[in-house]
């Protein structure tokens, strides 16, 4: 996976991260979602690192990135605190400015990194999300038979028992559609106890505190003052959730939001990656 890139543990002033990163021009940082680690761009990254310099960290809690000590201290695993993360990383590696994508779980990071830091961020994609907050407040009988793991995942102690059972068999996922290096790491991420605290740590904070975060955004007339694309999956379920997704995003972005969706199951960065790389590169790298 990910011939030409560096694969290094990299020290921030709050935690550690594993980063794959390579390729050339300006700095592209792409967030994977839940349960997955980095390794879910091996097919997208190479295709954008010829335009780009791609960053692919585990963030944190995730894969072999470090986890917060307590797994009830919702601030350390809240996107602001993974936002904090992003701008360090990159700071680190020696980029002011750059492009920014989140998939699923890293959807909520990448859009809490553009709100707290704007003038860091160039353009934002948002790939298989809306706010956290949005959800939340939208959330009616069908969210909640769909996306009940939010609620489940958001408890304490109990989630953990039940995954960590049997791990392989309540996330799925296949070698022949994963592609065998990234589910071999996927595989090491979820049969990993702390692994499993720290990707529940995410839906932890989120009920307990990320959208708080947001409301308190919206009520201060706070917004995204980057370019937004938004993608969802059209074989996944967000169409059906909230009809006009970009809608969701319109009252929280100060430009013109663009977006459209990829004909792909959730996890489009493994079953659409040439789609994908193709509408990325295409997005951030048009004149505004």
């Amino acid at each position: 996976m990910f011939e030409g890139f560096q694969l290094e543990m990299i020290e921030l002033p709050e935690t550690t991260l594993r980063v794959r990163f390579g390729g050339s021009g300006p700095p592209l940082l792409l967030l994977h979602g839940h349960p997955r680690t980095h390794t879910t761009w091996h097919k997208v990254a190479p295709l954008l690192a010829s335009s780009f310099t791609v960053v692919c960290p585990d963030l944190r809690g995730f894969g072999k990135s470090a986890k917060p000590a307590d797994p009830h201290d919702y601030e350390a695993f809240s996107k602001r605190a993974k936002g904090r993360d992003c701008v360090a990383l990159m700071d680190t590696l020696g980029f002011d400015k750059f492009y920014l994508a989140g998939h699923d779980r890293g959807s909520y990071s990448a859009f809490r990194t553009a709100l707290d830091h704007p003038s860091r961020i160039l353009k934002l994609a948002i790939l298989d999300g809306v706010p956290i907050l949005d959800a939340l407040e939208r959330c009616d009988a069908r969210f909640a038979s769909k996306w009940w793991h939010w609620f489940f995942y958001a408890q304490r102690d109990m989630p953990e028992r039940a995954i960590l059972s049997d791990p392989k068999v309540w996330y799925g996922g296949s070698a022949e559609a994963m592609g065998q290096e990234n589910y071999d790491d996927f595989q090491a991420a979820i049969h990993d106890p702390d692994t499993v605290v720290g990707m529940l740590g995410d839906y932890r904070a989120g009920i307990a505190l990320d959208h708080l975060h947001d409301r308190e955004d919206r009520q201060s007339g706070r917004k995204l003052q980057c370019p937004l694309h938004v993608l969802w999956s059209l074989k996944d379920d967000l169409e059906a959730l909230y009809g006009e997704v970009l809608s969701v995003w319109e009252p929280w972005a100060e430009q013109k939001v663009t977006g459209e969706g990829i004909d792909s199951g959730h996890h489009m960065a493994e079953e659409a990656p040439i789609e994908l790389a193709r509408t990325l590169k295409a997005f951030f790298t048009e004149e505004t």
